[in-house]
């Protein structure tokens, strides 16, 4: 068989050729058709004639059995009915009366055994002698009751077709049984004597049925040239492909001169008729020069031909002979005028494709209005355009919503492939007020709008006609204007010029400009609505933090706070003033970014400003606060709308400083530690018991008291300033260490010096830093008397803080104070415990406090006309500045605040007589 060109190269069986007609079929095997169908029939008649010689076989089988049956069965009756068997039974020796008749009836009947027993199968005669006299084995209760039966007999002596009848005497008296039977292996004997002539003809038809498929499967394999399936479904796919869907004219020309076969894009390319199939190459109208080719039989390699109005490449080759048939032609066409325009409109739309993926990726890179738009610019020069320019809304650059009026916009964006254009520059209004301008007209219709010739471009001549005239003199001479609109909304313009490319824009590149800057819109919106929220997060959280520190003499403070480029988030930071001159400092973290982060963090400064008013020592004020927040996390949770965050993960550091004593106490709710630098620039970081976050619950909170020295620094901070995606907590740590460990600097140095050796240019969390360096209270400022607990040392205690306020030149308030003195001296003696302790602070105010160790709080109440008592603790409400009572871990301390003036709290009237007043005490 020879190669066809228009199938693939055969396999290596097949390179031989030899004449079809002899080859033998087998050399074709099962890959071809025939080959197959040959092996289907032949499998296919292998099978029925198989089982038609199952079912022969066991047919006989079935036969020979039914009748052992019968000749079992007559062969009993026979000899239960027989003249003088009962008489023989009733003998005194029925074996030897019988025996010789049984053996005879055996041998005439055909039977292989004859036995006659008892009514419960003993025998008296059997073929065996050796039997006679034992019971006979199997089922015989069927026949001593009355039946007679058949049955295939399984046991000893041997299988047997046995048929067993009872032996009636004339009563209907059963005395005996008759058992007779043909062995098993006689009646298979019958059945095996019989195969030699089933499996004969089982043979014969075998041969006959494959004789049958040879032949079909011969006949088939001349039709099909032994293809297989695989192959011939793809010269099926093949030539429907040729005929269908290749953009390629085919011809194929017969030995004789006349077309076999030509394909839709060849008719198409010729203009043949419908019947052009087996008319001669002559009678096709075809051009002589195209004619005369197929005539010839040469061959022709991409030879260019008229055809009409088209320029045919054509290509000519002879097919391979075959079975002994001439060779034919095959020509195939190619238009190579509309090849060269489709190769010209493919180059362009791969460029516009590639400019498309490329602006994919560059623009939006940022969440910046302003780099967003000048992306756009940048991804159009030069490959579309010489020169773009993008203005955009005033609201939009601010991250607000538009506000509708689009005729005034800001040049946001320039680029172009020289420096030196007459255009606007960036940062200068672009006004549209001309409508018949392209940038007016494109605002209107919502749609890019071309002018191709803008020497004819009367509206922009009128809107500026000097800045036009320099244009037109620069070399613009095209223009694509496109809105710039996401969401509806329109957010600026684009406006993409030709100068220096002699094309001008076209109807295509309208289209391209228009998705190009649909796919920018999108990310300049995206752009402003992150600056939106972004300046919304930030305005809401710098109004949550603390904007002016409160004034407090116990530590000198610097802090900073910088929100994370990708968004704000909940860092925090505060110092609170608590009684007796003692300061909390206090820096927070809560989870996440946005406005929630944001929100929660002011709820959190409003809960520890709520618990500072308590005056607790910091792990309880954590433990209160981890208890609010656990129960707002679970009541918001039960709202089910699934809207909001929970707080749990908020991690908190508070710490106490009294500059009285110069101790620190903090505690830590899942917040890194504070940094101590001491004078001589030894930095440390002191160990606070590891603690749960708030919100998560079921731990206590432990504290820990440090000592600070009046020249150190302490330094707090969050995660934010130690830790990003390109470093590490420890490592952070380290170059913390670095720039602390300088001594001899203000907070405020510190915290500037912090920041430059570990801020990140765009960090993605946000910093909150606290610096303070404590001070301590001047000895001389600290009077403290330890007080008896009998009313005479009131007057004493009077007399020793009015000489100590002399001394302290606050003679105008010492009236004021001895009268609060008296009151919470005279209280503590009545109602506390001893030891009883009276201290006075001199800061920023006079502070008086009473210690006692008792637990009891008083409570500022109104007295009735009859009570002897309980206006003490009113009048020192209304004469100090503020008031109130801290619990310690032995008692209490009532504290009162006074000014360092007399501006509050002088009594109207004739002076009182502090003795006397000692009686309204609670």
């Amino acid at each position: 068989m020879t190669d066809r060109p228009d199938r693939p190269a055969p396999t290596p069986p097949r390179q031989q050729p030899q004449p079809s007609g002899r080859r033998p079929w087998l050399l074709h095997g099962v890959r071809s058709v025939a080959g197959q169908v040959f092996a289907l029939q032949a499998l296919i008649a292998l099978l029925l004639i198989a089982a038609a010689a199952a079912a022969l076989v066991l047919q006989a089988r079935y036969d020979s059995e039914r009748e052992a049956r019968h000749r079992s069965l007559a062969a009993a009756e026979a000899f239960a009915h027989a003249p003088g068997l009962v008489d023989a039974l009733n003998a005194p020796d029925p074996t030897a009366v019988l025996q010789a008749r049984t053996e005879a009836a055996r041998r005439a009947s055909g039977v292989d055994f004859i036995a006659v027993m008892t009514p419960d199968g003993i025998r008296h005669t059997d073929s065996d002698l050796a039997l006679i006299g034992q019971r006979a084995t199997g089922d015989i209760a069927r026949a001593a009751a009355g039946e007679s039966f058949t049955e295939i007999f399984e046991g000893e002596p041997s299988d047997a077709v046995r048929a067993v009848v009872p032996v009636r005497d004339d009563g209907g008296r059963i005395v005996g049984l008759v058992g007779t039977g043909i062995e098993i292996q006689n009646v298979s004997d019958v059945v095996e004597g019989q195969l030699p002539l089933l499996l004969g003809a089982a043979a014969g038809a075998l041969v006959l049925a494959t004789v049958g498929a040879a032949l079909v499967s011969r006949r088939l394999r001349r039709q099909t040239h032994g293809l297989g399936p695989a192959e011939m479904t793809r010269m099926k796919e093949h030539h429907e492909a040729v005929l269908h869907a290749v953009r390629e004219g085919v011809l194929i020309v017969g030995s004789d001169g006349r077309l076999l076969l030509a394909n839709d894009e060849a008719r198409r390319l010729l203009d043949l008729p419908a019947d052009a199939e087996q008319l001669p190459v002559d009678g096709l109208g075809l051009d002589p020069h195209t004619t005369e080719l197929l005539a010839s039989g040469r061959e022709a390699t991409d030879e260019v031909y008229l055809a009409g109005e088209r320029l045919l490449a054509v290509n000519v080759r002879p097919t391979k002979p075959y079975a002994g048939h001439p060779s034919g032609l095959v020509m195939t066409l190619r238009d190579s005028t509309e090849l060269a325009a489709l190769a010209g409109r493919a180059e362009l739309a791969r460029g516009r494709l590639d400019l498309l993926y490329d602006a994919g990726v560059r623009i939006g890179t940022t969440l910046d209005v302003v780099r967003t738009a000048e992306e756009l610019s940048e991804v159009a020069v030069p490959r579309f355009a010489d020169f773009v320019t993008v203005e955009l809304l005033d609201p939009v650059l601010r991250g607000e919503e538009p506000s509708g009026a689009d005729t005034e916009m800001r040049r946001t964006a320039l680029s172009g492939i020289r420096t030196d254009q007459p255009l606007q520059p960036v940062g200068d209004i672009i006004r549209f007020v001309v409508p018949s301008t392209p940038m007016a007209a494109a605002l209107d219709t919502g749609h890019a709008v071309l002018e191709a010739d803008l020497t004819t471009a009367t509206g922009w001549h009128v809107q500026d006609p000097e800045g036009a005239e320099q244009a037109l003199e620069y070399g613009f001479h095209s223009l694509v204007a496109v809105p710039l609109q996401a969401r509806g909304v329109v957010l600026g313009m684009a406006n993409f010029w030709r100068a220096d490319s002699p094309e001008p824009f076209g109807e295509e590149d309208v289209a391209f400009a228009e998705e190009l800057a649909a796919r920018a819109a999108v990310s300049i919106d995206n752009a402003r609505r992150f600056t939106r929220e972004h300046t919304m997060a930030v305005t809401l959280q710098r109004s949550l933090l603390p904007r002016v520190l409160p004034e407090q003499n116990a530590v000198e403070v610097a802090h900073r706070y910088l929100p994370a480029k990708a968004g704000v988030g909940g860092d925090w930071f505060d110092v609170i003033p608590l009684p007796g001159a003692r300061v909390a400092l206090v820096v927070g973290d809560v989870v996440g970014h946005g406005l929630h982060a944001a929100a929660t963090m002011g709820r959190l400064r409003t809960a520890v400003h709520n618990f500072s008013t308590l005056d607790l020592p910091p792990d309880e004020l954590l433990a209160h606060l981890d208890e609010l927040i656990a129960r707002i996390d679970q009541n918001e949770a039960g709202d089910g709308d699934g809207s909001r965050e929970a707080i749990a993960g908020a991690t908190l550091l508070y710490a106490i400083y009294d500059p009285t004593s110069g101790r620190c106490t903090m505690a830590s709710a899942g917040h890194p530690g504070p940094a101590l630098v001491h004078e001589d620039g030894r930095v440390v970081f002191p160990e606070v018991p590891p603690c749960l976050p708030l919100g998560v619950g079921g731990m206590p909170f432990e504290s820990v008291e440090l000592r600070l020295p009046e020249e150190s620094r302490l330094v707090l901070f969050t995660d934010g300033l130690l830790e990003d995606r390109d470093r590490d907590f420890d490592t952070g740590l380290g170059l913390l260490r670095e720039s602390l460990a300088r001594p001899g600097r203000s907070p405020e140095q510190i915290c500037a010096d912090v920041l430059a050796a570990l801020l990140f240019p765009a960090p993605s969390d946000d910093i909150a830093l606290l610096v303070a360096g404590p001070r301590l209270l001047p000895g001389d400022r600290i009077a403290q008397w330890d007080v008896p607990a009998e009313p005479a040392a009131v007057s004493r205690v009077r007399n020793a803080a009015a000489e100590q306020l002399e001394a302290w030149d606050l003679d105008a308030i010492a009236y004021t104070t001895e009268l609060i003195l008296s009151e919470l001296v005279t209280n503590a003696i009545r109602y506390g415990g001893e030891p009883i302790r009276v201290r006075l602070l001199r800061d920023s105010a006079l502070i008086c406090e009473i210690s006692d160790s008792s637990s009891t709080a008083p409570h500022l109440r109104y007295a009735a006309s009859t009570d002897e008592g309980g206006r003490g603790l009113f009048l020192v409400a209304q004469l100090a500045e503020r008031w109130g009572t801290r619990y310690t871990e032995r008692g209490k301390v009532i504290w009162a605040e006074l000014p360092l003036t007399d501006g509050v709290g002088a009594l109207a009237g004739p002076v009182a007589d502090l003795d006397a007043l000692e009686d309204l005490a609670w």
